[in-house]
């Protein structure tokens, strides 16, 4: 999932899916990048489960799928917390320190 989210092109596709499903062309047009650039990024997004797609006519819709980031997110809870602590543990000596 990192390696997937690592790549700023997939996150500006995800950015961008969050408001609203696109086509492929519509992210092309949006995004200023090249088809075949958006077809393969969408395609690792989808295989990474990120996005899932829907026929609509000759398109292909495409839309942001929450459950894989829902369980990243589950699992970065701990992490956060612990950086909570220590800033604030931080927060509090430097304003000993005044």
């Amino acid at each position: 999932m990192f390696a997937v989210l690592a790549e700023p092109a997939r996150r500006r596709i995800l950015d961008r899916l969050r408001r609203s499903e696109s086509s492929v062309g519509e992210l092309v047009r949006e995004l200023s990048m090249g088809q075949p650039a958006v077809s393969k990024h969408l395609k690792v997004l989808r295989e990474a489960g990120l996005v899932t797609s829907r026929t609509a006519a000759q398109q292909r819709i495409y839309r942001v799928e929450p459950r894989p980031l829902a369980a990243l997110d589950e699992w970065l809870a701990p992490y956060r917390r612990l950086w909570d602590d220590r800033l604030d543990a931080l927060e509090a000596h430097l304003d000993r320190q005044e």
